[in-house]
This record gives structure tokens, sequence and C-alpha cells, in this order.
């Protein structure tokens, strides 16, 4: 079979194109939108075949056979309880018919291949995608509104009597360190009373190198080995103004392992948590770790080694999709200046043009 491809700025001009060309013969094979190396020939692209004379009479004995124009037709005239034109009559249906005729072809195509997804979803035990509202032959190019991105550099909630911070997020970046230059600049150097509390006990020397900073820093570190231990010390630690909690970090294995820590950071009252991200993790991996993340219930995001990367337009994005603020920035490994929160010329700086708007909440307490 001979394939040949129409392109055009619609599916019904292309068709029209293929019409005239190859007439009745021509066999409909795909319709879809132009890729974005021939969408400069027209943005959707119609491919026809038309077989050898040869095979004709056989392919008109499959059971599915590829609907040529005049078949369309008759499938229509039949349905309209009409004598249907022969296959390769000369009754041929005037091109207004024909055009109609197609456009429904393609949208039995359609539907057709979304019956298969969902099918082929239903057999892998995944949830089947909702359908798409417009037919084949008209898909939908334009992308879905990307939600404003909001800057909230707060610690605490509003209305709190105190501010209960818990960094959460996965191995490696940089949570401890950010917890401390928190403890540094909007505890010690705002002249507020500040608590630490790590129920890091996964990593190796993690409490003793919290230990040996918060001594530094002289402020008080306590270590929770339980989710238990961790409530007890929330409350033995209700007069300080700040308390700032750190936890392990945990990878998708793990998530069981701290069900329980997951459970009470999500459920207590007054806790702010931030998910910490690093810039430079690629965006379908950020979406990952949010995902896996939900069950803390993080109400911000916090990124760290914005130095480590130059392309931060993926980061702001992400966080916007996700409809979570974001909270402070993180530029190196410097207590406390490498940190600065987060603002919404800021964001916009980092994000560079394009459509996605930013908003400011609140300062930092």
């Amino acid at each position: 079979m001979k394939l040949k491809s129409y392109f055009s700025g619609t599916v019904e001009e292309a068709m029209q194109l293929a019409l005239q060309e190859l007439g009745d013969d021509a066999l409909l094979v795909n319709a879809r939108p132009a890729t974005p190396e021939t969408r400069y020939l027209g943005a959707y692209e119609v491919v026809f075949g038309i077989p050898p004379k040869q095979i004709e009479a056989a392919v008109a004995h499959q059971p599915n056979p590829p609907l040529s124009m005049s078949a369309a037709a008759s499938m229509s005239a039949a349905a309209a309880s009409s004598p249907a034109p022969a296959i390769n009559g000369s009754s041929a249906p005037p091109a207004g018919d024909r055009m109609a005729h197609l456009r429904m072809a393609l949208e039995v195509a359609g539907l057709k291949r979304d019956f298969e997804k969902m099918m082929n979803s239903l057999l892998e035990g995944r949830t089947p995608p909702l359908l798409p509202a417009a037919s084949a032959s008209a898909p939908s190019t334009e992308e879905p509104p990307v939600p404003p991105c909001q800057a909230d550099p707060t610690l605490g909630r509003a209305g709190a009597a105190r501010a209960i911070v818990a960094l959460v997020g996965p191995p490696g970046v940089g949570k401890t360190t950010t917890l401390v230059k928190l403890a540094a600049r909007y505890g010690l150097a705002a002249r507020k009373p500040v608590q630490i509390i790590s129920a890091d006990v996964f990593r190796i020397a993690a409490a003793d190198q919290l230990r040996t900073l918060a001594s530094i820093l002289g402020v008080g570190c306590e270590i929770a080995e339980t989710a238990g231990g961790l409530a007890q010390l929330l409350e033995a630690h209700r007069a300080k103004d700040l308390v700032l909690v750190d936890t392990p970090g945990l990878g998708r294995a793990d998530m069981e392992d701290a069900s329980d820590l997951a459970a009470l950071i999500a459920s207590y009252p007054d806790m702010d948590t931030h998910l910490v991200l690093p810039a430079f993790m690629r965006p379908s991996d950020m979406g990952r770790v949010i995902e896996q993340y939900a069950v803390f219930q993080p109400r911000k995001v916090l990124f760290t080694c914005l130095d480590e990367t130059g392309s931060h337009q993926d980061l702001v994005r992400v966080a916007a999709s996700h409809a979570l603020p974001v909270s402070f920035l993180g530029t190196g490994q410097q207590i406390p200046d490498d940190l600065e929160p987060a603002s919404a010329a800021k964001i916009a700086e980092l994000a560079g043009p394009g459509p996605i708007s930013f908003q400011t909440r609140g300062a930092a307490a």
C-alpha cells in the first residue's frame, strides 16, 4: 500500500485535498496533530493509503477493513435506510457529504482508541483515564492554566501561640543544615527561645551532628526515637517560641517504616511542615517526591542547592502546579547566610518569562 500525508490548518482541509487528488479509492489511515518537526507544513497531518488494484478484493473481505471514502458514505447511507452506492461505482455522494462521513469515521476511530486504552488500564489494574471531551478530529492543543506561584516565608501557622516547623524530604537534600540556618536567623537573631528536636534515627550519627551544631549556637537539642517520643517533647517544650523538627531522609521503600511519624506530623496541631527539595532535581522526580510525601501533608516547599544549577524555571512550575507556596531558598552551606525568604520578586526572577503569576502571602516570623 502506498501511503501519503496531507498537511493543512484543519483536518477537514487536509481531507479535501486528499479527495481531490486521490479520489474515492483512498483509505483513511490516521489523523493527528503535526509533530514539532513538520508543524511548519500545517497544524494537522492526515494519512491516506491507496491499495494496489490486485489486492482490493482481499481488502474488501477483511473483517475490519480500513474505511475508504465511498465505504464511509455507504455506512452512513445504510443507516439512513437509503440505497448504498457501490464501493467503486459512479454514483459517489457529493463532496460535502463525503467530508461529513469522514469526520464521523475519525470520531469513531478516536472512540475506539479511547476504549482500548480503558480496557488496557483495567486489565493492568490501573484507574482508566477520563475520555477527552473533544473528538479525535479536533484535538486540543492548549496547555492547562498554571495556578499562581505563591511565596510564603512564614514559620508556624497563622494565629498559633508558637511556631512548630518540621522539615521533611528525601535523603541528602540539606534538611539538617537548613534547620540550623532557621534556628540561627529566626530564633537567635530574633532573640526567641528555640528548641531543636531530631526524629532522624535512620541515619548513623545524624543526632550527633545536629547536637554539635546546636551546641555551637547555644540552642537546646533533644532526640525523639519514636513518634510518641516526638509528641512528648513537643508538649514538654510548649513554652518555646520556635520549635524545629528534623526528620529522616526517606526513600520510597522507607515510607512504611515512618508511617507513625508521618501520621503524627500530619495531624499535630499548629504543625507547619515544609517539604525540602534540591533545585537540581528533575521536574518529574520532584513531582514523584511531592506525591510520596503527601502523607506528611506539607504546607510549603523549601528549595535548596540553588547554587548548583543554572536553571530554575522548572522548580517554580512544579511548586505552582502542586499549589505549594515556596517558603525559603537555600543557596549554599554557610550558616546562616545562605538562606533567604522567598518573595514574589525572587520567584519571578527564577522563573523567567512565562505564563505564571506570583504572590507573596506574608513575611518570616
